[in-house]
């Protein structure tokens, strides 16, 4: 009998600090308006959602023309919607409207990136306790009242903290975890750091791994003995084009360089947040790298691989979990994924859909094609559902900007457009 009650008392335990893992940072979750979701993992809060859409797709509600050259996506916070953009010839600009697209105010920061290929700019505002945060390419970084778009002030993450700039300039949106703000200067002593969101003060500062950042927004974990920040870092130099990457773990609160993971790929981009879920860290990048499947250990301390899969090497779009099964597009590897998550062998590829960003809410997918269409994709891991589709025709270049769901409205970004569709 007394083993018995050792047994169940056991499993209340691990029961209750799965709940913690799974819950590991609710209270922010809460307070934040940000890239990928309150959570940076794609996921929309929602229900009632159409289950399809017509041969049109669902209804335009407005279009917002002259947000200028970029790729971030919105930050939908207490009834108004904000949002980055490069007007001519190199002025980074943040926006606000309302809910019906209407322009309530407007911004110039100061510069952003124009001498590059791919011009404008890249880090979707965080909202936070009544402040925004905005990143440019050259690692500026911003706090200004969310009311009035004053500065309360500013950060120069290449002069102040030892930063090192990067081939396509630095692309993070900034993460917030109670006071502190972490951001990734990439230099070889103030590797990350963290800074008080209130007034920018350096809370603490580290070596890291010595190497610059890859494109990569953090993501925080809590419920272990030490909660930790996780990030992409760049690597070494392997065989060939081979770059071995790492994905980096610090102790949030004081910055100490917990354990790091080598994930090799073809080139030193890496802008897809981890996702973190049941106690594991999955990731995957483009260039043939592929995804991996992370099992952490020792209390966070540390992580043990339990499978890498070599299809689904998603670039920039990030990928989704539901249920047993993650589902997201390729980059080499040019098709729609569904991967078994218990597994890692893939379920099947969509030709069809092809490079993509992807998000969910109210148990659908929805991906937006780099060919410039919009899928609404019911998740079945037998076969591809794909229940409706539209066109994007507004705005200009790449179909890169990662779409936003609030309140039963899908937002698209498409370089100058802002486009809002009622889905509910």
């Amino acid at each position: 009998m007394k083993k018995y009650f050792l047994f169940i008392f056991a499993l209340i335990l691990m029961y209750s600090c799965t709940q913690q893992q799974q819950q590991h940072a609710i209270d922010w979750y809460d307070s934040c308006s940000q890239w990928r979701g309150l959570a940076r993992d794609g996921v929309y809060d929602e229900t009632g959602l159409l289950k399809v859409w017509n041969q049109d797709g669902p209804e335009l509600l407005w279009v917002y023309e002259g947000l200028g050259d970029g790729w971030t996506s919105v930050a939908v916070a207490d009834g108004k919607i904000y949002v980055t953009g490069m007007l001519d010839p190199d002025e980074l600009h943040i926006f606000v409207l309302d809910l019906n697209g209407n322009l309530l105010n407007e911004k110039h920061l100061g510069d952003e990136l124009a001498d590059n290929r791919y011009p404008g700019v890249r880090s979707t505002v965080t909202v936070n306790d009544g402040k925004l945060y905005v990143y440019n390419a050259f690692g500026n970084l911003w706090c200004l009242n969310q009311q009035t778009l004053d500065v309360v002030w500013t950060k120069d993450l290449f002069h102040d903290f030892d930063g090192r700039s990067i081939v396509w300039g630095v692309t993070e949106s900034p993460l917030i975890v109670g006071d502190k703000i972490f951001m990734t200067p990439g230099g070889e002593v103030d590797n990350m750091i963290a800074l008080n969101k209130n007034t920018g003060a350096l809370i603490w500062s580290s070596r890291g791994t010595g190497f610059p950042s890859t494109y990569c927004s953090p993501l925080f974990i809590g419920g272990y003995s030490v909660p930790m920040v996780v990030t992409y870092m760049q690597g070494e130099r392997g065989e060939g084009r081979t770059t071995n990457n790492t994905l980096t773990a610090f102790n949030a609160d004081t910055g100490e360089l917990l354990w790091t993971h080598v994930q090799p790929s073809g080139n030193n981009i890496n802008p897809n947040t981890p996702m973190y879920f049941d106690g594991k860290i999955f990731t995957t990048t483009g260039y043939g790298g592929g995804s991996w499947l992370l099992q952490i250990i020792d209390d966070g301390k540390d992580v043990e691989l339990l499978w890498h899969n070599s299809d689904l090497d998603n670039q920039m779009g990030g990928a989704i979990k539901i249920g047993d099964y993650i589902y997201g597009g390729g980059h080499n590897n040019n098709n729609w994924f569904c991967i078994d998550l218990k597994t890692g062998a893939t379920k099947y590829s969509v030709q069809e859909i092809g490079r993509s960003n992807t998000i969910t809410a109210d148990g659908m997918l929805y991906v937006y094609s780099e060919r410039g269409w919009m899928f609404l994709v019911k998740p079945n891991p037998n076969e591809p559902e794909i229940v409706g589709r539209f066109e994007i025709t507004f705005g200009h270049n790449q179909h890169w900007a990662h779409p936003v769901i609030h309140d039963g409205v899908l937002y698209v970004r498409r370089d100058d457009a802002l486009m809002a569709y009622k889905i509910r």
